[in-house]
């Protein structure tokens, strides 16, 4: 009986800690949120780190919870005394099969270090592009630009080639490209390009005093290549962010498009001509035999 006794007390005593560490988990999760979110406002503080604090508290404290119960409980105590004597085999046993989320861990932790990118920052890494969302202890979460949610492993993250539209400044140039044929006028396709460019509500000006001084243009537009049936001509216009550039980018390709159609500028398609060889047949005549 008294050992029926002792269990449920043991039992009780293990709820007991779980259930403290879960709350502090909660209470810390919130104080830090509510804390870190004042001073990322009023010292325009990056949140990243913020964020990785409060994805990390959860892990410790059950890690502390499962320390403190070992070591109050005999029997576990025992347990974990046995655990320790074969701990060669099960570090290598838990080596492997943990090794891919330790990973995970350490690559989310250079992440936060480094800084290749902050919440909210906008990225491609590998094939998904989007917004930076979250960074955990196992993976990161990018919001693309369908409003569906990218989950990629920090340890992927660390492996790949990251594109940061945001890391410096969001000011970006746009490439606004297009193929003109042969036959059209060269100069009133620049102009037609560079003017629709230069008003638009969302061109922003990047040049320097210095720049403004020597008359260069808002929007530069050149020669780019000459294809096999075009000539490709290339407009560099900025915008404030890649947002607004893209919106800027699928309006001039609409308005452009409309005043090469009324300027009687041609933008040609490939052509292909096709050959068709027939089959030669020839015919054998047989000499004429002497009677």
């Amino acid at each position: 009986m008294k050992d029926v006794n002792s269990q449920w007390e043991q039992a009780v005593f293990v709820l007991i800690v779980l259930g403290v560490a879960f709350v502090l988990a909660r209470v810390l999760r919130f104080l830090i949120g509510r804390s870190f979110r004042k001073a990322a406002i009023r010292l325009k503080v990056d949140p990243t780190r913020y964020n990785f604090f409060k994805n990390a508290v959860d892990f410790l404290g059950l890690l502390i919870a499962v320390i403190i119960i070992f070591r109050s409980i005999p029997t576990l105590r025992t347990f974990g005394t046995t655990l320790l004597t074969g701990a060669g085999i099960l570090a290598a046993i838990v080596g492997f099969a943990s090794q891919s989320a330790f990973s995970n861990i350490v690559s989310g932790v250079f992440l936060v270090i480094f800084k290749p990118f902050s919440v909210g920052d906008r990225v491609k890494i590998g094939i998904a592009s989007g917004d930076v969302e979250d960074i955990t202890l196992r993976h990161t979460v990018i919001k693309d630009f369908e409003n569906r949610r990218v989950v990629i492993p920090n340890s992927v993250i660390s492996n790949e080639t990251i594109i940061n539209s945001t890391l410096t400044g969001e000011k970006v140039c746009m490439f606004v490209e297009f193929n003109i044929s042969f036959e059209s006028s060269i100069d009133k396709a620049m102009q037609i390009i560079q003017h629709a460019a230069t008003r638009h509500p969302l061109c922003a000006d990047n040049r320097t005093a210095e720049d403004v001084a020597n008359g260069e243009p808002k929007v530069q537009v050149l020669v780019l290549e000459l294809t096999d049936f075009s000539v490709k001509l290339r407009a560099y216009a900025w915008a404030t962010d890649p947002n607004r550039g893209f919106y800027m980018k699928c309006d001039l390709f609409k308005e452009v498009k409309e005043e090469f159609d009324k300027q009687g500028i041609v933008i040609p398609y490939p052509h292909r001509t096709l050959v068709y060889r027939d089959q030669t047949h020839i015919t054998k005549h047989e000499p004429a035999r002497e009677n």
